[in-house]
């Protein structure tokens, strides 16, 4: 589940492994891109975080941050 935390949507997914992790954020750059949009991205091993804020309207969560959450969610079927 997203959670908002300071003007931002945030959500922790964690896989089997690294290349796992690595995979998904690699789906999630791709997916971004086209929605030019740019989420902050970190991982560690098999765990990835994902930030997601509007910057050009001042870093707020806005629409275009829900629609990217939503498209992110299906990338996972929902599971995480």
């Amino acid at each position: 589940m997203w959670e908002e935390k300071q003007n931002k949507l945030v959500k922790v997914f964690i896989f089997r492994n690294f290349v796992e992790a690595f995979g998904f954020m690699t789906k999630v750059a791709l997916l971004a891109e086209k929605m030019d949009h740019h989420p902050e991205l970190h991982n560690t091993y098999n765990k990835v975080v994902i930030s997601l804020s509007t910057h050009d309207e001042g870093d707020i969560i806005t629409q275009k941050d829900r629609q990217l959450a939503s498209s992110i969610d299906k990338l996972t079927g929902g599971s995480q």
